[in-house]
């Protein structure tokens, strides 16, 4: 697990399980298994289970769709290289010319399987380095837009300029590069032209379905991604994993390891530095904010929604300006639950209702502020009038809460579940049905109704007048048993003669 504090507030998380393999960033020699041209995609066997889903747009390189940098942002190239999508670039009958079902296609995987889905995959492949991405296919040579230093732009373009690029392959400057000195540059470029030459050995000695290359795992991305220089120190409470950092470390920069630290204290590293409390917090459905307002979170299949209220909300002289002062406070809120929590895909934001224009869009330049630093790509539309603001972030893999958390045995996911009325119902017409049945049949019936407790409860105090009057009516004995074991919502109806089942709910 890997936090980042700012002055004390969580402000990322992840979590990586050395149970559960890691393919995102990966790249894989796989054999297309079908070709389905009403879904525009390809299923691609990559070795790990589950086909593979490449768009047919995703099956040949583009330089159009390499403007992006490394953290999701924009990327400054030649003027004019954005250029068109390549939806529909190739016709169905060119894609199954190309790529006929049994031939072996190169993929790199830029999301995980989620749910009954496979990895989604794209030809288009890139090598992050520490301070370089080096793109096979592509002929772009870029710097990250988020370096805003025009001298310091110019000085890296230079250096770039420099570099002995092998032909067909692109390289972009990250933003970790701003003030790193030519040597860095000179050995990140060496390593990744490294690994791409031991990939292209593999794409022509391996057979598919293969790996070629694995992104690196938790511990090497931190140090890669995360150790900037704003990063004044990465405290580890592993000797090993303290060891590991300062190696990798070394070779980035001698300085670097006096910030690599190691934790000896008494409690768990986490709770040391507050960041369990934070991050449970964090975590809820509901998150308070400072003001007193609060925002409320739900995933669903299609979109996350979030809700966001006043609450208990007091600061502003008048209205206007205290709805103003919340939704501002949430959609920072908002920005930063969407890094801890990893939330991707369509989000939608019910704002609390401003009248003035102006309010609006100073809330709309919040989130997008907010959202800058964010590493995932993220596209955020202007507030609706209907007070509804949608965005969307790149997912890659699941949340950290679906990781963490399964689905309720009692709900489904539903979050509720039927009422001990509902379920007193349900029982009496069931119970109804099974003695018109029985009295058909025989006289003197002697039944076991086994509920669950809360069910019981119910049934003695409320309904115990409708059960005896079904005794009456049939001329039955009825007799109830608690069972804390079973399902709420489950119950059943036992012949005690017989033994036999009479019936079972199907509720649970």
């Amino acid at each position: 697990r890997v936090a980042v504090l700012e002055d004390g507030k969580l402000e990322e998380f992840q979590v990586e399980y050395p149970s559960e393999e890691r393919i995102v960033g990966s790249i894989f020699k796989g054999r297309i298994q079908n070709l389905e041209n009403e879904l525009q995609a390809a299923f691609v066997d990559i070795g790990t289970g589950k086909n593979a889903f490449l768009h047919y747009w995703d099956m040949v390189p583009d330089d159009a769709l390499r403007l992006e940098s490394e953290n999701g942002g924009s990327s400054k190239g030649k003027k004019g290289s954005r250029g068109t999508s390549k939806r529909n670039r190739l016709s169905n009958e060119q894609i199954k010319k190309r790529f006929p079902v049994g031939s072996e296609i190169v993929v790199q995987v830029t999301k995980a399987s989620i749910g009954t889905k496979g990895p989604r995959v794209t030809a288009s492949l890139s090598i992050p380095g520490r301070y370089l991405v080096l793109m096979p296919g592509s002929k772009l040579m870029g710097v990250s837009r988020k370096i805003d230093d025009s001298k310091e732009y110019q000085r890296l373009r230079k250096i770039l300029a420099r570099l002995p690029v092998p032909k067909g392959v692109g390289l972009i400057m990250r933003t970790a590069g701003s003030g790193a000195r030519k040597t860095s540059f000179v050995r990140d470029f060496r390593a990744l032209v490294n690994i791409w030459e031991e990939v292209q050995q593999g794409m022509s000695e391996k057979q598919a379905p293969c790996c070629l290359y694995r992104e690196a795992d938790l511990v090497e991305r931190v140090v890669r991604d995360w150790l900037v220089e704003d990063v004044e120190r990465v405290v580890v409470d592993s000797k090993e994993r303290f060891e590991q950092i300062r190696e990798i470390v070394a070779r980035i920069s001698r300085r670097a390891r006096s910030r690599i630290q190691l934790y000896e204290g008494d409690l768990p590293i986490f709770e040391h530095f507050d960041v369990e409390r934070q991050f449970e917090e964090a975590s809820r459905r509901k998150v308070i904010l400072k003001s007193g307002g609060c925002i409320i979170f739900d995933e669903t299949e299609a979109l996350t929604a979030v809700d966001v209220n006043t609450g208990r909300h007091k600061g502003a002289k008048n209205q206007e300006e205290a709805l103003f002062e919340v939704n501002l406070e949430a959609v920072e809120e908002v920005a930063r639950q969407l890094r801890l929590r990893n939330l991707g895909g369509l989000i939608v934001l019910d704002l609390i209702d401003m009248r003035q224009k102006r309010h609006q869009n100073s809330v709309y330049k919040r989130i997008k502020a907010s959202l800058k630093r964010d590493r995932a790509r993220t596209n955020v539309l202007p507030i609706s009038q209907l007070g509804l603001l949608e965005m969307t972030r790149q997912r890659q893999e699941r949340s950290i809460l679906s990781t963490m958390f399964v689905e309720c045995p009692y709900c489904s996911g539903s979050g509720s579940v039927r009422s001990a009325m509902g379920l007193s119902a349900d029982l009496q017409r069931q119970l109804a049905a099974v003695l018109r049945k029985l009295k058909k049949a025989r006289d003197d019936v002697k039944l076991q109704i086994i509920v669950h407790p809360t069910v019981l409860d119910r049934l003695r105090k409320e309904d115990e007048h409708l059960l005896v009057g079904l005794q009456e009516k049939f001329q039955v004995h009825l007799s109830f048993r608690a069972e804390s074991s079973i399902h709420l919502e489950d119950f059943s109806i036992v012949n005690i003669e017989t033994s036999e089942l009479l019936y079972r709910s199907m509720n649970g």
